[in-house]
């Protein structure tokens, strides 16, 4: 499992990823969304873990809709302050797994990034089994 983590706090992004990566995830990092979109497009990501408030021209939830209109499968979970809760809630309507306020609770988003990361990859086994079946009907 492939996570990366989208924070323009470096000193939250350095210890997450220990601790991540203490639990057995792959984990990386990225401080922009520009740094994000590049490590996404280089590499097999699963869940993506997105700050609600990015700094520069586009919020985290524009962000998440790039993310879901390029990678759709994709699972990402929003990363939020309490003052930030609408704009988590948002995400979720615009295709977010889910979301957690921060502090995180380091056990709790383990075990949302494992559910994440089995939903996609329920949706990737729906996948190769309709299109298992689509080759079967064209052959007959």
């Amino acid at each position: 499992m492939k996570v990366l983590f989208v924070d323009d706090e470096i000193d939250f992004l350095e210890i997450i990823l220990k601790r991540m990566k203490k639990r057995g995830i792959d984990a990386m990092g990225a401080a922009t969304e520009e740094q994000a979109m590049e490590t996404i497009s280089k590499n097999s990501i699963d869940v993506v873990i997105l700050d609600v408030k990015m700094p520069g021209g586009r919020s985290g939830i524009e962000i998440l809709t790039e993310i879901k209109y390029r990678w759709p499968l994709i699972e990402v979970i929003m990363l939020t302050g309490h003052a930030m809760l609408e704009a988590a809630r948002d995400g979720m309507e615009k295709g977010a797994f889910d979301y957690i306020v921060k502090p995180a609770d380091i056990d709790d988003l383990f075990y949302k990034i494992n559910d994440a990361c089995k939903k996609k990859s329920l949706q990737e086994l729906k996948i190769k089994h309709i299109d298992k079946i689509m080759k079967e009907e064209i052959k007959t």
